[in-house]
């Protein structure tokens, strides 16, 4: 991966698991925060750790920022201080800026003003949340479209030692409406898995799947039986 230099703008939880994340991955990360205890939290674990006035726009120049490839708007309570840092970015012709938005209303301003991605963390968490509420075999839920997105499940004792072609998987779509993306076992990733592969109990199978047909698959899985080796034999 090419290193970038990333400015990433409010140090709450959102921006402090952001410039974490992006400096682990390689990138200069610029923190920015005007709360001096917030910056003095991540000294060491940067690039760089400054406290300047985001909306300022001759604190962001004195610190090169328009220079950066990429800027993050992290801020999520002071919506008048995203939006103004979020113009001032654009204004200064950072390549790609991306914001954090509190509400749809700050969402939509952040993409008339220009903002490249805006991101609800609230929202999108919701979605998963109630994607995974009743079809408890979904471990997490990754939205692609209004009705379309990408879930997870363990392999029941029950499938262990069944290929994926025996399930009903296909290449394109399965029995139950599910495409498998990827099997996961222990460290090992095997993407777009071959349909004679042998899954094993315990096995973490990615699926893109609509989202009517999680309700097939928490119904075959039966995740709360995983539990005990006893239950289930072998198909």
């Amino acid at each position: 991966m090419e290193k970038k230099q990333v400015a990433v703008i409010g140090l709450g939880r959102f921006g402090v698991s952001t410039t974490r994340t992006l400096y682990n991955l390689g990138h200069d990360v610029l923190a920015i925060d005007r709360d001096e205890e917030r910056v003095q939290a991540v000294l060491g674990r940067v690039t760089y750790a400054i406290g300047a006035d985001c909306t300022n726009e001759n604190a962001l120049r004195d610190l090169a920022v328009p220079d950066y490839d990429a800027a993050v708007v992290a801020i999520g309570t002071d919506i008048v201080s995203s939006v103004m840092a979020s113009v001032l970015l654009k204004t200064m012709g950072v390549k790609l800026v991306v914001a954090r938005a509190r509400d749809s209303l700050h969402a939509n301003t952040l993409r008339r003003i220009g903002v490249d991605r805006v991101i609800q963390p609230e929202e999108e968490m919701g979605t998963r949340l109630a994607h995974s509420f009743f079809n408890t075999s979904v471990e997490e839920y990754l939205e692609l479209t209004s009705n379309y997105g990408i879930s997870r499940f363990r392999v029941p004792t029950r499938f262990a030692g069944t290929t994926l072609d025996e399930l009903g998987f296909s290449s394109h779509r399965d029995s139950y409406g599910l495409t498998p993306l990827a099997v996961c076992r222990k460290r090992k990733v095997t993407l777009n898995p071959e349909l004679n592969m042998k899954l094993e109990f315990g096995d973490l199978v990615i699926v893109a799947a609509h989202d009517s047909d999680l309700e097939s698959l928490d119904a075959v899985i039966e995740p709360d039986q995983i539990k005990s080796d006893s239950t289930f034999a072998n198909p």
